[in-house]
């Protein structure tokens, strides 16, 4: 077996565990064995009153939240909630929030977290596809539900906060009759994928594809009870969900901030003694730019992960100066769940995205699915037990997003790096630019615009063109107080790429749309580009003539 695209786990690995190697088989056994709601209430036994979950000035102890898990799973259950049934959750972080998370696992049913500020229209698609039977909500999230026709939402409703719609989640935890966890026969989440390039497609993922996915970067993390977690994620997205899964396998304590603030955020990782900071690269930029950072004190942190979308080189760059490590950047997906991590421990390479977790093989392929060798850029196939299998009521799709010989394509574009055997993304097959019949991938325009001391950000798009089928447009965020022209910006790429990966325009926008993960919306730049929106609103300034003869010469 090609040894750059597999790592067997060591028995350093699993020494906190067995104290001896094992097999891959037994590997693979100990991933995935069990349901959530098992491993939870068996954490729960063994940690008891420690403290497992703060949010704002409420600290619960994990067996706070297996009581609450099995009253409210109870209470489902006593309403004609079965096994397999979805259950629809959205709402801003709470512990109301993860009470109805944990009582649909408890009861066996399958939880539908969506974003808590899905729209009406949002809900009515998701409730279509789904066809969930009942709906905790905050009250925002429930008075949109509410607007829907009554045969067009779930008939049980739960109310998280006092002014939501439906029986207060107070009053079903006190009629609920605690029920013992229930296994694993049906899937644990349907999640959705963002959606930021056409309709969301549902994912439905077991419990053996969620609890491989945690167990193993738990142990490339060498996470423990000991663990102090801070994160300001959306509970409703996986990133954010896996910290809480962790949590409760570890007997841990995680402590969750409903929204971001720099000085707040710094500050309660030093009230709280943090251990572990979790977040995506539009955190990091924010408290790079924040001015009191080098005070903040987070240097006490072990470990300081990002992830859910690609963290630029230069910011990791310079958030290792005064955060005093290179923050641990790992790879992911909805539907693969986590694939790639930096090492814990040992040489972290900013812009990359490091090794396969225990358990989980990839390879690198080109279009007709032959392994390219490293150096190489190809698209990144996946193989484990964390890998869902397949999109819900869509058999085409499900297809197309595997290999004949069972491999999910993620389509990501990935390389591997000949000397050190990690793994670097570098771009995603969707958002490729295919200018004058070559190919240009985003991300490479954008590490060198990065690089760049008057980029705070930056974004590229494809933008369709008559001469070149598509040209390569720049959106930029300027750094606080620089600001630089259009033409500099482009010279400062032409000394870096070839002529035809250059951006054609340079647009200078105030922040980048992003999705509340921080991921980019290209659907929206594009348009911004195509319609001169950018421009008009932002002072905007482009140069198309030095790159285009450039260009021309290739």
């Amino acid at each position: 077996m090609n040894q750059l695209r597999h790592r067997e786990p060591t028995a350093a690995d699993w020494s906190v565990h067995l104290g001896r190697p094992v097999e891959p088989a037994e590997l693979i056994g100990r991933l995935t064995e069990g349901s959530l709601a098992r491993a939870f209430a068996a954490t729960a036994a063994a940690a008891g009153e420690r403290p497992a979950l703060s949010i704002g000035e409420r600290t619960v102890s994990h067996a706070v939240l297996d009581d609450r898990a099995a009253r409210l799973g109870g209470w489902l259950a006593g309403h004609s909630v079965r096994a397999g049934d979805r259950v629809l959750i959205a709402s801003a972080t709470s512990h109301e929030l993860v009470a109805a998370y944990l009582g649909t696992l408890r009861c066996g049913a399958t939880a539908l977290s969506v974003d808590a500020g899905a729209t009406a229209v949002e809900l009515r698609g998701l409730i279509a596809d789904a066809a969930p039977v009942a709906a905790l909500c905050d009250a925002p999230a429930g008075r949109r539900l509410a607007s829907l026709g009554a045969d067009e939402r779930p008939a049980t409703a739960v109310a998280l906060d006092p002014e939501a719609p439906g029986i207060a989640v107070a009053a079903a935890l006190e009629e609920g009759e605690p029920i013992a966890p229930a296994g694993d026969a049906a899937p644990a989440i349907l999640a959705y994928t963002s959606g930021t390039t056409g309709r969301p497609k549902g994912v439905p993922l077991s419990h053996a594809n969620v609890l491989a996915s945690i167990r193993a970067v738990m142990l490339a993390w060498a996470w423990d009870r000991d663990e102090v977690l801070l994160h300001a994620l959306p509970l409703s997205h996986q990133h954010g969900l896996g910290g809480l899964h962790a949590t409760l396998l570890a007997g841990s304590h995680a402590v969750i901030e409903p929204s971001f603030e720099p000085e707040s955020f710094c500050r309660r990782a030093g009230e709280v003694g943090a251990t572990m900071i979790m977040a995506v690269p539009a955190i990091w930029e924010r408290l790079d730019a924040w001015s009191e950072i080098s005070r903040a004190g987070l240097d006490a942190l072990r470990v300081a992960i990002s992830g859910s979308a690609p963290l630029p080189r230069a910011l990791a760059l310079r958030v290792s100066k005064w955060l005093g490590q290179l923050p641990l950047e790992r790879y992911g997906s909805t539907e693969a769940g986590l694939v790639l991590s930096n090492p814990l421990h040992g040489e972290r390479k900013p812009g990359g995205v490091g090794y396969p977790l225990p358990g989980i093989e990839v390879s690198v392929r080109d279009r007709d699915g032959r392994e390219l060798g490293p150096g190489a850029d190809g698209e990144l196939v996946v193989r484990g037990p964390q890998v869902f299998a397949g999109y819900l009521n869509r058999p085409e799709e499900t297809a197309a997003a595997f290999t004949e010989d069972g491999w999910f394509r993620s389509g990501d574009i990935a390389r591997l790096d000949p000397e050190h055997g990690s793994f670097a993304i570098t771009g995603r097959l969707k958002e490729m630019i295919i200018t004058g019949g070559l190919n240009v991938f985003p991300r490479e325009v954008e590490s060198a615009l990065d690089e760049h001391d008057a980029v705070g950000g930056s974004a590229v798009v494809g933008v369709p063109s008559e001469k070149w089928g598509e040209e390569v447009v720049a959106f930029i965020v300027p750094r606080a107080g620089e600001l630089s022209s259009a033409e500099a910006l482009i010279a400062h790429c032409r000394e870096r790429l070839s002529g035809f990966k250059c951006p054609k325009r340079v647009l200078v926008v105030e922040e980048l749309p992003t999705n509340e993960m921080g991921k980019v919306r290209r659907e929206r730049l594009v348009e911004l580009a195509g319609g001169g929106a950018a421009s008009r609103g932002s002072g905007a300034t482009s140069t198309e003539t030095e790159t285009e003869k450039e260009t021309e010469k290739e």
